[in-house]
């Protein structure tokens, strides 16, 4: 099983804008069938984390998901809010990725942790040596602040490289905290 951080970056990395905005990304040339495109990888996913401002702009914004709530696959929100699960399959929780990580990878089963979001929270993940891989499409916009990318420093091994429409699209091994 791999745990994944998939997301899309700014070429000066940011995943948002200062209001949580995605106009970055949404206005952008997308093949979803196309290298490192969602279809195939969701197809791989057995179980999603994600932070509370992942998960409220997911409630937010129905329309660029397709649905109120788009994921059939056992999700977890870490946060220290009190929020109400948007589905059944929702499990909001508190504390750290490792007192979490045995139910979400038994939920997983043989595929793989989709870290959705955010930045912070992935590097949680990364911190506690669980996070495998960082998969991440550039796209060709700069918005110089917003939400970071990451917000630790680690080292990262190239693993494959990819265009997709306007993005650049990198996977990355991930190798451990930057001392």
């Amino acid at each position: 099983m791999t745990t994944t951080f998939y997301t899309a970056t700014t070429l000066d990395g940011f995943i948002a804008d200062d209001h949580d905005g995605l106009d970055w990304l949404l206005t952008q040339p997308n093949d979803e069938d196309g290298p490192f495109g969602y279809d195939e990888f969701i197809q791989g996913i057995g179980a999603l984390v994600m932070g509370r401002t992942t998960y409220e702009w997911i409630l937010a914004h129905p329309e660029a998901t397709g649905a109120a709530w788009p994921y059939e696959q056992p999700t977890w929100v870490f946060t220290h809010a009190d929020l109400e699960p948007a589905a059944d399959n929702v499990t909001i929780v508190a504390g750290t990725p490792a007192e979490h990580h045995a139910a979400i990878a038994a939920a997983a089963g043989d595929r793989g942790i989709w870290v959705v979001g955010g930045g912070d929270l992935a590097a949680q993940w990364a911190g506690e040596g669980l996070l495998d891989e960082l998969v991440v499409a550039i796209a060709p916009v700069t918005l110089g602040s917003g939400r970071p990318l990451f917000t630790r420093p680690f080292d990262l091994r190239l693993v494959e490289l990819a265009q997709n429409q306007a993005f650049a699209c990198a996977r990355y091994e991930v190798v451990g905290p930057r001392t």
